[in-house]
C-alpha cells in the first residue's frame, strides 16, 4: 500500500495535495473516453473483460497490473493521456500506470455501486466531486 500512499499523497508535506494526482488522471481518462461507460468498454474491448466486469460487480475487484492497464488504454487511443500526467508529475509512465492500476479498480467500483454502468445520458458523466471519499477511503485501507 505504501506505492498507493505515495501516489495519492502519503503522509509527505509535499504530497499534501496528490490525492488528486492519480485521481485527477483518472477523472481525465474518465472524461476523454466518455464517461464511466466509455472508459470500461474501452478497457474490456482491449483485453480487461474480466478485471472491468469485477469492478463494476459487486463482489471482489481483480487487480491488473500497470502494464495491462497500459496496453489496454493505448489500444483504446488513451495512451498520450498516461504520457502528458507522467510529463507533468516528472516520472516514468510506468509509475503512472502503477498508481492507476491500484486507483482505477476503486474509481469505477465507486462509481457503479449498484453493479450496473451508468448510461451516457444517465449519470454516465463524470466528475471529480463523483469520487469525494474515494482517496480517504483508499488511504483508510476501507477499500
Amino acid at each position: 500500500m505504501s506505492l498507493l500512499n505515495d501516489l495519492l499523497g502519503g503522509q509527505q508535506g509535499q504530497q499534501a495535495g496528490a490525492a488528486g494526482s492519480m485521481l485527477g488522471i483518472a477523472e481525465q481518462l474518465l472524461q476523454q473516453a466518455g464517461g464511466v461507460q466509455g472508459l470500461t468498454s474501452t478497457l474490456q474491448q482491449h483485453g480487461l473483460a474480466g478485471a472491468v466486469q469485477s469492478w463494476i460487480g459487486t463482489g471482489a475487484n481483480q487487480p491488473v497490473s500497470g502494464d495491462q492497464l497500459g496496453q489496454a488504454l493505448q489500444g483504446g487511443g488513451l495512451g498520450n493521456l498516461v504520457q502528458e500526467a507522467a510529463s507533468k508529475l516528472g516520472v516514468d509512465p510506468s509509475t503512472v500506470l502503477s498508481g492507476l492500476s491500484q486507483v482505477l479498480p476503486h474509481a469505477v467500483d465507486h462509481l457503479t455501486p449498484d453493479g450496473q454502468v451508468p448510461a451516457a445520458g444517465q449519470g454516465g458523466g463524470f466528475n471529480l466531486g463523483m469520487l469525494e471519499g474515494l482517496a480517504g477511503k483508499l488511504l483508510g485501507g476501507q477499500a
